[in-house]
């Protein structure tokens, strides 16, 4: 079993990185990309993920774009491709992640997205349309939490879309959101293969 410090949401993951290159498509595009142990889902793209990009609609054409939980990149190189005038967040606390959906968005010819940890987002900021596969197996503390900081920051149109597996709590997770005092409505939006999407809006 892995060291909770070798997990992909610590900080400075205690495996040698040993990095490796997969190929994956994005937005239409068959992209190379570059990924290492100690970062979720390094050896393909997560399957929650894919339901994710398949499922939302398309996001925000401008504004400010969140990805919670940017992993090595996929999610916030798919929004800045689908929306090119838009600024696109990348947040994780694993730096090497955020390392690695650096090259990765510098590979695919995206300039629009920061890859940053939650800290270094000016706490301004407002997002249009938000993105995550959150990180469930943070604990529900640590991921309500997590949710906590970022979706009350949707502007008054902005939509959220959250891709959690079905038998890890999706419906007691939208029943806690709805269950908070943050003006914000949470609905199933669809269901694909083992995962439901999840929208959030205003009230």
């Amino acid at each position: 079993m892995s060291k909770p410090t070798d997990h992909y949401f610590s900080a400075e993951p205690a495996t040698p990185e040993e990095r490796r290159t997969i190929e994956v498509t994005l937005d239409g595009r068959r992209l190379t990309v570059t990924t290492a142990r100690g970062v979720y889902s390094p050896d393909r793209l997560d399957p929650g993920t894919a339901v994710l990009l398949s499922g939302a609609p398309d996001p925000s054409p401008a504004g400010d774009l969140l990805d919670i939980g940017c992993g090595w990149g996929p999610i916030s190189i798919a929004l800045a491709l689908r929306s090119p005038r838009a600024r696109v967040w990348g947040v994780d606390v694993n730096r090497r992640s955020l390392d690695l959906a650096r090259a990765n968005a510098a590979a695919a010819g995206v300039s629009t997205a920061t890859f940053c940890e939650p800290d270094a987002v000016p706490d301004a900021v407002r997002f249009a349309t938000i993105w995550s596969n959150p990180p469930i197996h943070v604990g529900k503390a640590a991921l309500h939490g997590i949710l906590e900081r970022w979706l009350p920051r949707l502007t008054a149109d902005g939509v959220a879309y959250l891709v959690v597996q079905k038998h890890l709590g999706s419906d007691s997770l939208q029943k806690w959101v709805n269950a908070q005092d943050w003006g914000l409505r949470c609905t199933r939006r669809s269901s694909a293969r083992a995962f439901r999407i999840l929208e959030v809006r205003r009230a």
